[in-house]
């Protein structure tokens, strides 16, 4: 089933202890009382998702990891398993963040493989994809794009369970953001290759991440092909996210 529009996801990476964290929410779900109908979403670090379900509870807000293992359990020290987080209270989890691809060394087949295990533990999976700076100059984005899709994306993925979050390296946290009509070809590739390969691939939500706050938000969500957005920094600020947000619900509306 599609997700409703937009699809707005918090990425809070490695931040966030629990007053801090707490208050966060607690403003987002104030605001999100009497939000109309979109997808809202937070992906704390593992140490908050039990708490964050919590605090989240009666809200329209869902809460999700930022990676898993590929295996259920298992010699893997430091590490969590799908099934863990779920039961933790994670409904999902961001599967090839580019920060894990570049620190953690992962390729797509690692990718793919914990989108699957993400899948078989019930969560819905936010596959990251996006092109480095190199790439970029090199006119490589879609090349690239393309080669992430076929390898990190698993069979079968419907609009459901499966998110594309279409990130370029180059401008994760760096305030520059590539233009609109950038933007626009890379999500309408992005589009095109998931009707070609799946039967929803028309539904499946593309978001677009990398730099996104509210002064640039509604230029980028009105964009074609662009579901919603998988914020980083902004979603430390509730009022940012939340603008955000309503920048998305202004474009799907």
């Amino acid at each position: 089933m599609r997700l409703p529009r937009p699809v707005v996801l918090g990425n809070w990476k490695m931040n966030g202890l629990v007053d801090d964290a707490r208050a966060l929410v607690g403003a987002v779900k104030a605001r999100a009382g009497d939000a109309p109908t979109g997808t809202l979403g937070v992906f704390p670090p593992a140490t908050l998702i039990e708490r964050a379900r919590e605090w989240v509870a009666g809200a329209p807000i869902f809460v999700g990891a930022q990676d898993c293992h590929h295996a259920p359990k298992g010699a893997y020290t430091g590490d969590l398993a799908a099934p863990m987080l779920a039961e933790a209270g994670a409904q999902a989890v961001i599967c090839g963040h580019s920060e894990r691809r570049q620190y953690h060394f992962e390729d797509d087949a690692t990718v793919r493989a914990k989108a699957d295990a993400g899948l078989g533990a019930g969560l819905k999976v936010v596959v990251c994809i996006g092109e480095t700076e190199d790439e970029y100059l090199a006119g490589k984005t879609l090349e690239r794009l393309d080669a992430q899709l076929a390898g990190s994306l698993p069979e079968g993925s419907t609009a459901g369970d499966v998110v594309v979050a279409y990130e370029p390296v180059w401008a994760i946290g760096t305030g520059r953001t590539p233009t609109d009509q950038e933007i626009e070809a890379a999500h309408g590739h992005i589009r095109a290759r998931l009707v070609e390969r799946f039967a929803e691939g028309g539904d499946i939500a593309i978001l677009y991440g990398g730099s996104v706050k509210p002064s640039n938000a509604k230029a980028i969500l009105a964009t074609s092909n662009v579901d919603g957005a998988l914020v980083g920094g902004a979603s430390l600020d509730a009022d940012d996210f939340w603008a955000i947000y309503e920048a998305g619900l202004g474009a799907s509306g």
